[in-house]
């Protein structure tokens, strides 16, 4: 059994490690505030401009309308953009992405490119021997869309140019605080099947849709708000993310605090019989001893 110092100190350095995690939960706290407030803020137009590019897919010749929005013959080359953490902390929230994506894209029967969002995310690729072509770190802890843009403009001129043939993004969508999804959803080109990267809430009628009238120019426009759109795509992805990770933090900084907490009165209860044990067993020692000199 350890000694009375050697549990004292034990004890010390777990209490200053739970002041550490309950720092961290309440700055954690704060942040998935802000999170949330742009994820909820951004929502309504990325879902908007989601509704936008599917009803310009769904026009009769779409494989002509836009470069983007027309399907390849054969699929040669794939590229995932995956948005992940710059720090670590939070649980398995990085490590799930990195699972994920492992768990949909090994098996893919064309080669696989990776773009990683987050420093983590990069860095565990990396170390499965992943081709990353762009790393994107450090990003604001508020990015605005100019932050992130360049992702977007990357992964579309990747698939303009031929490099690739189908662009896939893997992202963490934001539930709740105790709940997060890791996703992976086609970005390029357009898929009409399911909700695409935000629920599409507009009635959907059972005849066919209305064309757009474009002025001054259909193609000038859709040079224009395609590429755009899609970019926004990619933003509403990276704040969702921020969003799911700053809650998995500070659920498992709160976890953390109170494993703490429950270490330290297990160690005090342990210091409390070491601590016994030796005042008795000093009385023991001064016992005998006046026994031996009355027995003298």
């Amino acid at each position: 059994m350890a000694s009375a110092r050697e549990m004292r100190l034990r004890i010390k350095s777990v209490k200053n490690i739970s002041q550490v995690t309950r720092a961290l939960e309440t700055v954690s706290a704060s942040k998935v505030r802000k999170a949330i407030n742009a994820v909820m803020a951004t929502r309504s137009y990325a879902t908007k401009a989601w509704q936008v590019l599917r009803h310009v897919a769904e026009q009769p010749g779409r494989n002509s309308l836009h470069p983007l929005l027309a399907k390849r013959n054969s699929v040669n080359n794939t590229l995932v953009l995956v948005i992940t953490g710059d720090r670590g902390l939070a649980g398995a929230y990085n490590s799930n992405v990195i699972r994920f994506t492992a768990q949909r894209f090994d098996s893919n029967v064309v080669p696989v490119k990776y773009i990683a969002v987050g420093r983590k995310g990069r860095d565990l690729l990396i170390r499965r021997g992943k081709k990353v072509i762009a790393d994107f770190s450090n990003l604001p802890a508020a990015p605005s869309f100019a932050d992130v843009s360049a992702v977007g403009r990357l992964a579309v001129e990747e698939f303009k140019t031929g490099v690739v043939d189908e662009v896939y993004l893997v992202y963490t969508s934001f539930v709740n605080m105790g709940r997060q999804i890791t996703t992976v959803k086609k970005l390029l080109p357009l898929e009409l099947e399911g909700e695409g990267l935000v629920r599409d809430f507009e009635h959907k009628s059972a005849g066919p849709t209305a064309a757009y009238e474009y002025e001054p120019d259909m193609r000038v426009i859709l040079d224009e708000i395609i590429p755009r759109f899609t970019a926004l795509q990619v933003y509403q992805a990276v704040l969702e993310s921020q969003a799911s990770e700053h809650a998995a933090r500070m659920v498992a900084m709160r976890n953390a605090t109170d494993n703490a907490k429950e270490l330290v009165g297990a160690l005090q209860l342990a210091y409390n019989k070491v601590r016994q044990q030796g005042i008795t067993n000093d009385i023991l020692d001064i016992v005998g001893g006046a026994e031996a000199l009355a027995a003298k």
